[in-house]
């Protein structure tokens, strides 16, 4: 963060000083809300949560090297108090984007979106010091957290904003101000808590909303629903995508053998060719949205399709894909689930997996309200029509659709199976994996199957290849 004095600090977020002898002493480290990652030099924001109450870690926290606490109530030690931390969180983290003048760059979409923004980041960091959100902390704290993490050589703050609500993206960029605004698409993503997916485009468009006539608003040309957000702008509009009508698009695309994709990129400046690192050919639409804010920030296609073709994952299990020893390869995108990146993973896995048994081994997909039964049986009946060898599907009701569809969509049932739990899952694959079999573990975070991918690979000694 840029070094703020204690005054100013509680100037900025309305609150008072206590137990400060010196409030002209500055926070220099992170802003933190985890009494682990305390720093010297470190505002500690104290949040009181269900089981676990910041207050509490106060004096540690100074002990540790924290200059203050930012607090609801005094604490016996340097505290700025204010009526509601978050909220005074916020109001910090609009002040020091004020003072960076660093260009935002904000990105939202219902899949997508931490891949994206590490592409974004990774892309960008080779023109110029670049901060972004790590992992997906894209929610009224995580944001306000990584915006305070830029300092005074930041140039890019890359932030991905996410929604459960109509509102909830125009209170983010309130915080945050955008100059440039990534709509990737409009999917089923929390369907359940919006009611559809025109409510849902109805909030991720809160982003171009908020966009200034001199922003640019790069939107997804194939995504007839994030198209139309051109006319909710002020902002300049980018279009990019596959279609002949995107301003930045990719043609001829093709998976390599090993299912990355490749794909001629062509922007309004001229055409270069990128192979991504990625696994998956719906990482094409996610590199075209990356190669958009580059080239609206200056960098010429070559720059930017080398950079493309040596970006990584840098947020874990996300594609994360490792071969053991023994020739099995498991595939941990086990992070997240929804309709639209469960139909990406399972037909990444059968491009991965030519010639080789493969397996999917899939969880609940939480928050599609009344749409969760028929796309849980959706997505069963598509690893059947993939030929994906065997669907494992884990867990209780949602799972069990997942195998009943794949079931009725097979020809003898035994395309598909039903267990109880990862445990379960895990000893199942045990019995029955063998040399060159592709492994795909993914689900919705609350599932935790990623207990799974890393059964698996600590059953073989002597480590194993990420790739």
């Amino acid at each position: 963060m840029i070094a703020l004095s204690l005054a100013e600090i509680a100037t900025v977020v309305g609150g008072q000083t206590y137990d400060i002898p010196d409030p002209q002493v500055r926070v220099t480290g992170p802003v933190v809300i985890d009494s682990r990652k305390v720093e010297t030099g470190s505002l500690f924001a104290a949040f009181v949560g269900e089981r676990v109450d910041g207050h509490d870690y106060a004096a540690d926290v100074v002990a540790k090297g924290a200059v203050a606490v930012l607090a609801s109530r005094p604490v016996g030690v340097p505290a700025v108090v204010v009526v509601d931390v978050q909220a005074a969180l916020g109001a910090l983290a609009r002040h020091v984007v004020a003072r960076l003048g660093a260009t935002l760059v904000a990105l939202t979409g219902s899949a997508g979106k931490t891949s994206t923004k590490d592409l974004i980041a990774q892309v960008l960091q080779r023109k110029a010091p670049t901060v972004f959100t790590p992992g997906s902390l894209n929610n009224e704290i995580g944001l306000p957290l990584t915006a305070l993490s830029a300092g005074d050589e930041t140039r890019f703050l890359v932030l991905e904003m996410g929604a459960r609500g109509i509102g909830h993206i125009a209170y983010l960029t309130d915080l945050t101000p955008p100059k440039v605004g990534v709509v990737l698409n409009v999917g089923t993503a929390h369907i359940g808590e919006f009611g559809g997916r025109e409510q849902i485009a109805q909030a991720k468009g809160e982003l171009v909303e908020a966009l200034p006539a001199d922003g640019t608003a790069i939107l997804n040309a194939d995504d007839p629903l994030v198209k139309a957000m051109a006319s909710r702008t002020k902002a300049k509009v980018l279009f990019f995508g596959e279609s002949a009508e995107a301003d930045v698009r990719a043609e001829n695309v093709r998976l390599t053998e090993n299912g990355r994709p490749a794909f001629s990129l062509r922007t309004p400046s001229g055409c270069s060719e990128v192979t991504l690192r990625l696994y998956g050919e719906h990482h094409v639409s996610n590199a075209l949205a990356a190669a958009a804010v580059a080239h609206d920030l200056g960098m010429a296609v070559e720059e930017i399709a080398l950079a493309l073709s040596e970006a990584g994952t840098l947020s874990r299990w996300r594609m994360e894909v490792t071969e053991r020893p023994d020739g099995v390869t498991i595939v941990n995108d086990a992070y997240n689930a929804n309709p639209e990146s469960m139909r990406a993973a399972l037909r990444a896995l059968v491009a991965m997996g030519k010639g080789r048994r493969t397996w999917a081994v899939l969880g609940q997909m939480a928050e599609l309200g009344d749409e969760a039964l028929a796309e849980h049986d959706a997505v069963g009946r598509l690893a059947v029509r993939l030929n994906v060898s065997k669907l494992v599907a884990v867990g209780g009701r949602e799972a069990s659709w997942l195998q009943l569809g794949a079931y009725n969509e097979g020809s003898w049932g035994e395309e598909s199976v039903h267990v109880s739990d990862a445990q379960a899952a895990v000893d199942l694959l045990r019995s029955e994996l063998r040399e060159g079999d592709v492994v795909l573990v993914k689900a919705s975070r609350s599932v935790g199957l990623e207990s799974v991918a890393q059964a698996l690979l600590d059953d073989v000694q002597g480590g194993a290849d990420a790739r």
